[in-house]
């Protein structure tokens, strides 16, 4: 029998589809159950303009079976099978789709769609198989051919029998190498799992003889292995189901079958979107952090398939980096998709599938925050943090799409509070919102600079998290308030009993607190009297962007940018320590000098910052002891 030779553009195109275009030998599964679908949709399509065809959608299957003696996998459908002509069109000449073809001539109906529209997805067999041989009878036609290639040599057709209409693939499976084991693509339970990865919602039945093992007739206690056969496809897609229909609890199911969490996820969201972009999705909201989330393993996106079949396990531009969390799928209708179906073009599709998916989950989590605030709090107790982030990240572009969404300890509730719930209860004569920074609510309701801030009933807002000031700072205000640490140089509070103390600073005290200040040139920019310490002696406040927590966060990084606050000590003139110093100044400028050490010490220990030299520091205080 003569060989045909592949067109000179056909055989290198081979040659790059077994060694390049996929990445992973497993899809070639995928590709032929997909041309295998194909085939049945064409006869569904001709029932539609052809009174002669009746379509009974149970007679139309696909059907896999493994021979691990002969090494072959074979692959047998229902469909609309192949003309002789057709078989040299379509697998004589790499990359013409028979099926691209018949879109063409047929408009898509009822929600069919085909999908093989590149044809050299049946090519990647050739990745697991040195020999493949195609049965084919067309429909309508009482003699079948037999199409046989061995790559990339060319290929054979001739007649052959077949009793039922459509298309048979044998692969005969490549042998085991040093590097490379094909064992794997005759095994059972590995066929089933990868039709359930990417072929699970194939709207035909995929049938496989399945091993199972049960009790032996006529026994109590014996057991026997025996094979049956069984649809191993879940056929029709949660998506596509009527919301009306499914339960929590079915949603639940298909969160733990998709591996999407261990845990119960709080919340899924279910989208049938119909316009300029059509797609399906479920989207859940987690309930507890996965353990890599922070690593630079976790991957983000959702699952992405195409008229049912999967595209990309983890499709990262359709979700925006501050909702990285969501977990879910989509699948859509719209896509353009590569050559090899694995990765998308970034084309306007995919853009306004992931703006919309970006506003129906925000609107989820505003949703949640205010009918469900419990399972809200939850979710931000696991997810804040990224939100926060969200809000500082790529210059705050997003800042006004999540500020509503972000929630922060308060000093009045000791809990979780929102932005809008700490404005809306604002005193008419507070300018500011209030923050104040620290490693604990504890810690920070300690600290000598909220005294002022509390004692006038003002709520302060507790920033335990790195990324807190960093995101307020791009988020400068809300509803035209601006943000004011309580550690800043300026609290927008008037204290009338500090009046008198203004004078004396600018006079009496000004050659005192001069002298401090060039005993701690370099570590502070000042040293003034406090308009905010009512029993605390010394406190520091900062001028300029960058606080003594943000400091904090800088240097602790890894390429340490030495970044300092410019830190002002302030002294509580109405504490007994500030006639310590006075008289100090007056009559023994060593003793004054150890006072100023000690203050600034104290204070530095009170931010937590770490002292320059802790063994000076406890010599200073064994000093003032004797």
């Amino acid at each position: 029998m003569e060989k045909k030779q592949f067109q000179a553009e056909s055989k290198r195109l081979l040659e790059m589809m077994i060694n390049s275009i996929y990445t992973q030998r497993e899809i070639f599964l995928r590709e032929l159950i997909s041309n295998s679908s194909d085939a049945i949709d064409k006869i569904y399509y001709k029932a539609l303009t052809d009174d002669s065809l009746v379509f009974d959608k149970d007679n139309y299957y696909i059907r896999i079976t493994a021979d691990k003696d002969n090494r072959t996998l074979t692959i047998r459908d229902t469909g609309i099978g192949m003309t002789k002509e057709e078989l040299e069109n379509n697998l004589g000449v790499i990359a013409k789709s028979g099926s691209l073809a018949f879109k063409k001539e047929n408009e898509a109906k009822d929600g069919h769609n085909i999908i093989g529209q590149f044809g050299v997805g049946f090519y990647s067999a050739f990745m697991v198989a040195d020999l493949i041989t195609v049965t084919s009878r067309a429909l309508g036609s009482d003699t079948a051919y037999r199409w046989e290639s061995s790559g990339a040599d060319g290929y054979t057709i001739e007649p052959a029998e077949k009793a039922e209409v459509g298309t048979e693939i044998v692969l005969h499976i490549k042998p085991n190498t040093e590097d490379d084991s094909y064992d794997e693509f005759l095994e059972e339970y590995r066929l089933k799992a990868i039709v359930k990865k990417y072929s699970d919602f194939i709207r035909y039945p995929i049938k496989m003889d399945v091993s199972s093992r049960r009790l032996k007739e006529g026994t109590e206690n014996e057991y026997e292995d025996v094979k049956e056969e069984q649809h191993v496809n879940s056929m029709v897609p949660i998506w596509r189901k009527n919301k009306n229909e499914l339960t929590v609890e079915d949603y639940e199911k298909f969160y733990h079958e998709k591996h999407y969490g261990f845990d119960k996820p709080l919340k899924h969201i279910h989208v049938s979107a119909d316009g300029s972009v059509v797609y399906q999705a479920i989207l859940f909201i987690p309930e507890s952090m996965p353990f890599d989330y922070y690593s630079k393993e976790y991957e983000k996106g959702l699952e992405l398939y195409a008229n049912g079949v999967l595209i990309m396990n983890k499709c990262a531009d359709l979700l925006p980096d501050h909702f990285s969390f969501v977990k879910g799928m989509v699948d859509s209708e719209s896509l353009s998709l590569n050559i090899s179906r694995e990765m998308l073009q970034h084309d306007r599709q995919l853009k306004l599938i992931a703006k919309n998916i970006a506003s129906k989950i925000k609107s989820s989590l505003q949703s949640m925050l205010k009918d469900e605030r419990e399972n809200y709090e939850k979710f931000y107790k696991a997810f804040g943090r990224q939100l926060k982030f969200g809000v500082y990240n790529d210059y705050g572009i997003n800042k006004d799409q999540l500020q509503d969404l972000l929630m922060f300890n308060s000093s009045k509730e000791k809990k979780l509070v929102t932005l809008d719930e700490y404005v809306s209860r604002m005193p008419e004569d507070q300018k500011y919102i209030y923050y104040a920074s620290g490693e604990s609510m504890e810690r920070i309701d300690k600290l000598p600079q909220t005294e002022i801030v509390t004692d006038k009933g003002y709520e302060i807002l507790y920033f335990t998290d790195d990324i807190d000031e960093f995101a307020i700072k791009i988020l400068t205000s809300y509803k035209e308030k601006e943000f004011r640490s309580v550690s800043s140089g300026d609290l927008g509070i008037d204290a009338e009993e500090n009046k008198d103390d203004d004078a004396a600073d600018k006079s009496d005290n000004k050659d005192l607190f001069d002298y401090m200040s060039s005993q701690l040139a370099g570590k502070v920019s000042s040293v003034k009297a406090s308009k905010r310490l009512k029993k605390h002696p010394v406190c520091l406040s900062t001028e300029g962007d960058v606080t003594i927590e943000m400091e904090k966060i800088l240097n602790a990084m890894p390429n340490n940018p030495n970044v300092k606050a410019e830190k002002v000590l302030e002294i509580n003139v109405n504490h007994e320590v500030f006639t310590s110093l006075k008289d100090a100044f007056n009559s023994d400028k060593e003793k004054l000098n150890l006072y100023t050490a000690l203050l600034y010490n104290q204070a530095l220990l009170i931010e937590g910052l770490p002292l320059q030299d802790p063994v000076e520091f406890t010599n200073d205080i064994c000093k003032i002891m004797v």
